[in-house]
């Protein structure tokens, strides 16, 4: 039997950034992966093969060009899933190296097959060349989350889908339905959409993503409209069917049906929990296979901590990252700072959306008297240059104090924009600051200046400023 000061289960962002930071402290550390490559759901079906996809999409089809060349600009035409999936592969690959090199150089051990809790502190990992148990004085688990399915939606990989198997799809549809208008459903969306396929989107809820800013959601749908995406909001799929000749048909509870050559599944996730034999542990995950933790990312045993998608939301990689690494700092007793209220949001739709701190519903809930400063990207001339004169920064600041209070972003370079801003609010420091200084020009970032300065003119009407 081995014994580590620490197991980590899963080589997911929150796993391989906790057991690095649990090596970098000088830990014996061991990583248990069930599957061949490491990276979890993020590097191999996730948010680096999306992300990547999505680049080939705006490539492909001139989608950033069409404000300098018009709507009907494409790179190239007639364009393959092929064509679209060729660089993911190569990207995923070198992905994979980079997390063996990086747990190799920390001599974190790997250890492959499906992890399970014999006790608390025993693990049993079921390998390719047999069961090997270990101990461990500490735990984290980071095994993610999986697509979650439906009976009523008979998935079969090809045209029935999961976003697991979208990037294995052997052809393009002309017609999409897709399921689900989180944050998934919603950018696979607008990728089918860059590429002219006629695209229905199916949300329960009467809006999409319904914890970003009214004001920018309702700028992401008209040019998600613009682009030929047809809404049905506040609807819900009865039954999906499969006819003989291919096509696909979701029946509604509200009696309509909708048809099309494809169905991608996007609602919600599922954690992957089932396996590890969690009673052992004296562990129970919801009904989601999700676990709950404090705010140390303990689980209700102490010694076994939790992170990443697994305990659900935000579920985004870069939280995760983060989350893992908090786990290992507390479980060593090493002192760390953390605000999540402080974490940048990234969604990337088309155009793209990025946010930090408050949005307006929130401020109205809480009473704080708060003000608006927004620049549009046609005032500003990078905007013009690179032919996004459509986008938007908006900054949310108090009346009286002139703090930044939040900072809401669609556009092209939204998540790299937004970290400005989020550098400003850790600082806690007012919108005079973007006002007192100096950006580059033409660059996207001058467009703080201008919705500060637009800010500090409602205040100057108003007479309170």
């Amino acid at each position: 039997m081995k014994e580590y000061d620490l197991v980590v289960i899963g080589t997911g962002p929150a796993g391989h950034h906790g057991a690095i930071q649990a090596a970098k402290l000088g830990k014996s550390v061991a990583a248990v992966e069930m599957k061949a490559c490491l990276g979890g759901a993020c590097i191999n079906t996730g948010t680096i093969p999306s992300k990547t996809l999505r680049e080939a999409v705006l490539h492909l089809s001139g989608f950033k060009q069409r404000g300098l060349y018009g709507i009907a600009y494409n790179t190239k035409h007639k364009i393959s899933m092929e064509d679209l999936t060729r660089r993911v592969g190569e990207v995923i690959r070198t992905e994979v190296g980079v997390f063996n090199d990086q747990f190799r150089r920390n001599d974190v051990e790997i250890l492959t097959g499906r992890a399970s809790f014999v006790d608390p502190h025993l693990i049993r990992v079921e390998g390719p060349e047999g069961d090997l148990i270990c101990r461990a004085d500490y735990v984290l688990i980071s095994t993610g989350t999986r697509p979650t399915h439906c009976d009523s939606i008979p998935l079969d990989g090809t045209t029935i889908f999961d976003t697991d198997a979208l990037i294995s799809l052997p052809v393009l549809p002309k017609l999409l339905t897709v399921v689900g208008g989180g944050v998934i459903g919603v950018e696979y969306a607008c990728m089918a959409a860059a590429l002219g396929i006629q695209v229905t989107l199916v949300e329960r809820r009467p809006r999409i993503l319904d914890f970003v800013d009214d004001e920018i959601i309702e700028a992401l749908s008209y040019h998600m409209r613009s682009e030929g995406v047809t809404f049905r909001l506040g609807e819900e799929v009865a039954e999906v069917v499969k006819t003989p000749d291919g096509k696909v048909c979701a029946r509604l509870k509200s009696k309509k049906q909708i048809w099309s050559d494809a169905l991608l599944y996007a609602v919600g996730r599922q954690g992957n929990t089932e396996s590890l034999n969690l009673a052992a542990a004296g562990l129970a995950a919801d009904e989601r296979g999700r676990l709950q933790v404090n705010e140390n990312f303990q689980t209700a045993v102490p010694h076994i901590y939790a992170a990443g998608d697994v305990i659900g939301f935000p579920s985004m990689a870069s939280v995760s990252m983060e989350q893992g690494r908090l786990a290992a700092c507390h479980a060593f007793h090493q002192p760390t700072t953390s605000a999540p209220h402080l974490f940048p949001y990234g969604i990337y739709s088309l155009p793209e959306i990025s946010f930090v701190g408050k949005t307006e519903g929130q401020l109205t809930e809480e009473d704080v008297p708060y003000e608006v400063g927004i620049a549009n990207y046609r005032e500003i001339a990078r905007g013009q240059i690179i032919g996004d004169t459509t986008g938007l920064l908006k900054l949310l600041f108090h009346r009286d104090t002139r703090r930044l209070l939040g900072v809401h972003i669609i556009g092209e370079g939204a998540t790299e924009l937004i970290h400005i801003g989020q550098a400003v609010l850790a600082f806690e420091g007012a919108i005079d600051f973007f006002v007192n200084t100096v950006f580059n020009y033409p660059t996207l970032a001058e467009c703080y200046k201008v919705a500060a300065l637009a800010g500090l003119n409602r205040l100057n009407y108003s007479g309170t400023a």
